[in-house]
């Protein structure tokens, strides 16, 4: 969204120049979007030293945005994003630095200074972000997982000093030292593993350091520096070491560690990565493939005079990026599982984008719980999202310059339901079969894909305050088609 050249002048601390300039920058921000991959903003001082204004905000068209609404007009405070405003006081540049969006997700931010034509002075900040979310609660489980291992120690030493040992209930192997480091209770799992490691001999009253040589030299283990975590490789066998001291008050009084076989688990993990990788490489090759076959379209379209011509092409190329954007998310993702929801949205997007006149304001908007399919669901789905918002524009909204349409989805566990909604003039039925093919070749091509492809049903409401239509289609893909009620 870029600035009017009034609304910076208003709400802002910029003189003219320094207003056009703004607006000459915002102007390239979808591009620095699309480079970057993240949401890119502009802020702007305003006479509250404490906040800044955001003036021009771009969502990356080829990767996901975590933001749901504009957050343009809305004020950036130094508590929630403090590399935004030092970066307007100082003139220097910060990156890494952690933030709490408008809507309340955890980020990080690279910020830029924007400076003035003539002279040093800050007149905005250039800012790209990143969405922080599962690292902060990663974070979150590791301290928690810290506390609650602290508390188990304890009690596991407890129990192994007053009854000189423990019942063998876990598979890891178990090893308890006492504050000198000296072994005072191994279960049966940890023997057999030290000898798969070269330890041989019961390992009781033996330090610590004798069991693994080199790695875990003396007092490193009761250190101050929290969860010892060692990695071992022995010809065909891998193991995890893990060990925590145990506190009294500020004195360490010992320590439990943890002797995990993850042989298997690394055999496993090897040929899973391989996989992985290849089926994303195809994926991307794929997605690759088809905007080489949507670009040529495009400058095949732009040869041609004739609008009808022009139309088909058009639509074609639109059918071809729904599919990318789906081979786009498997190749990202790396599983088999799309969350539709947001291929809906960026496939209203493209369509609104490559088809509405210029003088149009289509707004679609996307609603109902997360929905999600199978690669072959959602590639058809994908189509069919196509097919249904192309006719908005295209038929619905044809003579109207705003409009706004609706995709809502529900899930009831064993099918799910798809409805798209317009507000436009309604489907105009008429009786000349010619006719009546040209104008609804869209919706045919949808009945089509539902019937045979998903095993489903459509169902079409329409009228002077717009058209609804219904999709269903069952999870399991039997040979019974989901019935409306």
């Amino acid at each position: 969204m870029i600035p009017s050249f009034e609304w910076c002048l208003s709400r802002t601390t910029l003189n003219e120049e320094e207003a056009r300039r703004i607006a000459e920058l915002a102007a390239s921000l979808q591009l620095i979007a699309d480079v970057s991959q993240s949401d890119v903003f502009i802020d702007c001082p305003t006479t509250d030293p404490g906040a800044a204004l955001v003036v021009a905000q771009a969502h990356p068209s080829t990767f996901p945005s975590m933001y749901r609404t504009s957050v343009v007009g809305q004020m950036a405070y130094a508590r929630n994003e403090p590399a935004v405003l030092f970066s307007l006081v100082s003139g220097q540049p910060v990156v890494g630095s952690r933030g709490i969006s408008q809507e309340q997700i955890p980020i990080q931010q690279n910020v830029v200074p924007i400076r003035a034509v003539a002279g040093e002075k800050v007149i905005g900040a250039l800012i790209m972000e990143r969405d922080i979310r599962e690292q902060v609660e990663r974070e979150r489980h590791v301290e928690r997982l810290q506390e609650t291992t602290e508390q188990l120690g304890e009690t596991l030493l407890r129990m192994a000093v007053a009854s000189g040992g423990m019942q063998s209930l876990m598979h890891e192997g178990i090893v308890l030292f006492d504050e000198s480091e000296r072994v005072i209770y191994t279960n049966p799992q940890a023997v057999r593993m030290l000898r798969d490691i070269g330890f041989s001999g019961s390992p009781v009253n033996r330090g610590v350091a004798e069991l693994f040589g080199d790695l875990a030299d003396s007092g490193e283990l009761l250190s101050a520096s929290g969860i010892f975590d060692r990695d071992i490789r022995t010809g065909d066998a891998a193991f995890v070491l893990k060990a925590v001291p145990v506190y009294s008050g500020q004195r360490a009084v010992g320590g439990f560690m943890l002797i995990r076989d993850i042989s298997e688990l690394i055999e496993k993990e090897k040929r899973l990565k391989l996989q992985s990788a290849v089926i994303m490489e195809i994926h991307h090759r794929v997605k690759n493939n088809l905007q080489t076959v949507s670009s040529l379209l495009r400058l095949q379209m732009r040869r041609t005079k004739h609008a009808e011509a022009e139309k088909m092409v058009r639509d074609s190329i639109n059918r071809i990026n729904s599919i990318a954007v789906i081979h786009e998310m498997l190749a990202y993702e790396g599983d088999d599982r799309i969350s539709f929801n947001e291929v809906a949205e960026r496939i209203a997007k493209n369509v609104v984008s490559s088809s509405a006149r210029p003088e149009q304001s289509i707004r679609v908007t996307t609603a109902g719980p997360s929905v999600s399919l199978s690669s072959d669901e959602a590639t058809t789905l994908a189509l069919v999202v196509n097919e249904l918002v192309q006719n908005c524009v295209t038929h619905a909204f044809a003579d109207r310059t705003a409009g706004i349409a609706t995709i809502s989805f529900d899930a009831n566990g064993s099918s799910i339901r798809m409805t798209v909604a317009d507000d436009g003039s309604g489907i105009k039925m008429t009786d000349d079969p010619s006719e009546k093919s040209r104008k609804h070749l869209g919706l045919k091509i949808v009945e089509t894909l539902v019937a045979e492809n998903l095993n489903g049903e459509l169902a079409m409401e329409s009228g002077e305050n717009g058209t609804a239509i219904h999709i269903a289609f069952p999870l399991d893909r039997g040979p019974r088609k989901e019935e409306f009620r």
